[in-house]
This record gives structure tokens, sequence and C-alpha cells, in this order.
């Protein structure tokens, strides 16, 4: 069976977007948080987005200045096969993407049970809050950046059953963010 990832980076008081639905505010640029995104860029498998998301990434990752400032990265992130979740997309033009225009929480749980890499949300939080409400995440790995936003999102919005997380590792950088990796309890 594949298995289902959330990697999100969060504010302090727990917003993954601020007011207006920014979060430029998560984009640190340091030595090691720089290898550590790399790193994580390298693993494979397949990312999993909203139509938002997918949009901003595929703007942003397909760009020459893409490739300039973060070659690996850039490469990973074009490379790797992609799912986007959409009801509104008429189509899905960058490369490796499939668009799924169906129920996520149903086409989820047949994605699940295909061969295949194992899947990485990133960003999405109408996704996320639904596929953890239907309990089809098998990890969490948020980033929380020491920054205060005041308001704006979280990626549980309407997530009515508490799902209760162990804690299974944690790291912190020089930069103030710390890594925290969940699995349901």
């Amino acid at each position: 069976m594949r298995r289902l990832s959330v990697f999100n980076q969060v504010s302090l008081d727990g917003y993954f977007v601020d007011r207006d639905g920014d979060m430029s505010w998560a984009h640190k640029q340091d030595i090691e948080w720089g290898e550590f995104v790399a790193g994580n860029a390298s693993g494979g498998g397949a990312l999993v987005f909203g139509r938002v998301t997918y949009e901003m990434m595929a703007g942003a990752w397909s760009s020459l200045a893409a490739a300039k400032r973060n070659p690996a990265v850039a490469e990973r992130m074009n490379g790797l096969p992609k799912v986007v979740f959409s009801r509104t997309l008429s189509e899905a033009a960058w490369q490796n993407t499939r668009l799924i225009k169906d129920d996520p929480v149903a086409a989820m749980r047949s994605l699940k049970q295909q061969d295949g890499p194992n899947m990485v949300i990133l960003g999405s939080g109408t996704i996320v809050a639904q596929l953890t409400q239907a309990r089809l995440i098998d990890e969490y790995q948020i980033v929380v950046n020491a920054l205060v936003l005041g308001g704006g999102r979280t990626m549980f919005e309407g997530v009515a059953d508490p799902l209760h997380l162990t804690l299974v590792q944690t790291r912190s950088f020089a930069n103030g963010n710390v890594v925290l990796t969940y699995q349901p309890a």
C-alpha cells in the first residue's frame, strides 16, 4: 500500500497561509535549510496538490528563474509524478501531472491501493483537511516557522473529528524553523 504524507510550513500561531492567502513568509534562505529542502526533494515519490497550490507550484518551478536559483529542486519538482485535484481545471499542463476531477477522498483511497511511489501533499489545505477527516494521511511533516501571523487559514479547517497524533521526530534549524513529524496514534 502506498503511503501518503503531508509536508507543510505553518506560522507559530498555526497558519499555513496569511489573511491574503500568501505564504512567501515561509521561504527563508540559508544554507542549512536549503540543504534540508534539497534533500527532501530528492526523496522521490509523487506530489499531490489542490488547484491553488498546483498553479502556484507549476508557475514557480517550471520557470527558468527556478532552474537557475535552485536547479536540483527544480529538476525534481518538474520530473516527479504529480496529482492535482480540481473540479475547475480543464487541463494540467505541468509535466508528469495527472488531473483528477473526482472526489478527492474516493480517488485517494484508490490511489493508495495502486502500485506506485509514496505520495506527499504540499500546501493544499483543503485537500489536507478532507484527507485528514477521512483518515487517509499516514504522516504529517509540519515545519513551524518562528513567526506570528495573527490570522490566516489553517490546513485543518473543516476537520470535525479530533485526530490524535504521535510525535515521531523533531529537527530544529538555525533559522528558527522546527520540523515536527507526526503519525496518527
